[in-house]
Parts: C-alpha cells; structure tokens; sequence
C-alpha cells in the first residue's frame, strides 16, 4: 500500500488479517518508494491514494508500464470524478474504488485484480445501464475511427488532428455516435469500448 494516511492502512491491514488470501506485504508513504517496492517485491497488487493527485498517479503507473512492473494497481480515494476514473484506467490502472465503499466491495476489487482482471466500482459511473449500452454495428468507418481515439483518451483537438479533420466536424461525429449508441457522453463511450473489449468489468 502507498497511503498519505497511516490509519488507513492500519484499517486495510486489520481487515486483510481476516482474509486467508490477502494481506498487505508492505507500506509506504511515496510514490517514488511504491515504485522501488513494486519492483524489490512484486506485490499482486499495489494500492494507491488518488490524493497523491491524478497526474502523479498516472506518471506513476505509465512508469511501472515502462518499467515492466507486473503488479497490479488499484487506486482509491473520495471525489474520483469519471474522467479521473478513465484517465487513470487509460493509464494502466487494474482497478478503481472508492474509500466510502463497503468492505466486500474493496476486497471483491482486490480480488479480481489479484486473478489478472480489471474492475471498477460501477457507481463512480452513475447509472451503469445508460453508460454501458453496448456499441451498435451502423456506425460509419469514420465514427468507429473517432469513438477508438475516445477510448484512448484523446481530446477533440487532437482527434481531429490524428485523422485530418476540423475539431466542429469531430464533434459532429460524436453527436451522431452518441445519437446511434444512446451511451452517455464521451466517459461512457470510452468504458463502452473497453468493456467491449474485455479490458474492464463493471462491478456493483
């Protein structure tokens, strides 16, 4: 675990020594030091506080990437926002949760990412059904093109820029991709390409 509060990891830990398959094999207070750790010890799965702030959290795990680090992430805090969510997936994150969620919710996520999946707490989402209507077959080539630079995290600029085109005639694809798929602005459209995908697992 890498936590800027003690206590919570002294509450982790208090609730791991009922598990017979979990427990915390170390704590530290830095990101700089969960990343020597993650690579001393290998850890099935490494907790991060999203207080630490999304940027470093992402620099965090685009270097683990780098790094070959296999240990899966799971980063939890108050106030995660769904494009925190999605940003810190895009970025490698295994799973996401919040610190308000029940403790068989915390354990089910460090569970799955334990067995190799990728998990997130639905409710960060809000209404799971709308944000997760699967994809229709009738979108354009094009609109297929634009909702796969959605996914990865580009922003409409840059979308527009990667396939030649004006940012006005970007959003003019989403409006028509959000017409046709009925999912729910450009976070669930992401998650919608992800989960498709197989690389996330909604869970209540």
């Amino acid at each position: 675990m890498c936590d800027t509060q003690p206590v919570a990891v002294e509450g982790v830990k208090g609730l791991l020594e009922r598990c017979p398959d979990l427990r915390v094999s170390g704590a530290v207070h830095t990101l700089s030091a969960a990343l020597e750790v993650a690579r001393a010890m290998t850890p099935a799965i490494v907790v991060l506080d999203k207080s630490f702030g999304l940027s470093a959290i992402t620099d965090w795990l685009h270097t683990s990437t780098r790094a070959g680090i296999a240990s899966g992430a799971v980063v939890w805090g108050t106030g995660i926002t769904e494009s925190e969510a999605l940003k810190m997936l895009q970025a490698g994150a295994k799973g996401v949760v919040r610190r308000s969620a029940q403790p068989e919710t915390f354990l089910a996520c460090l569970r799955a990412v334990a067995s190799g999946n990728t998990w997130m707490e639905d409710g960060i989402f809000g209404d799971a059904g709308q944000v997760m209507k699967p994809r229709e077959s009738h979108l354009t080539p094009r609109e297929r093109q634009v909702a796969e630079l959605v996914e990865k995290g580009l922003r409409n600029r840059d979308i527009a820029r990667s396939l030649g085109i004006r940012t006005g005639t970007v959003k003019i694809h989403l409006k028509h991709i959000f017409e046709k798929t009925g999912v729910r602005g450009r976070y669930g459209l992401a998650l919608t390409g992800l989960r498709e995908k197989g690389a996330i697992t909604l869970v209540a």
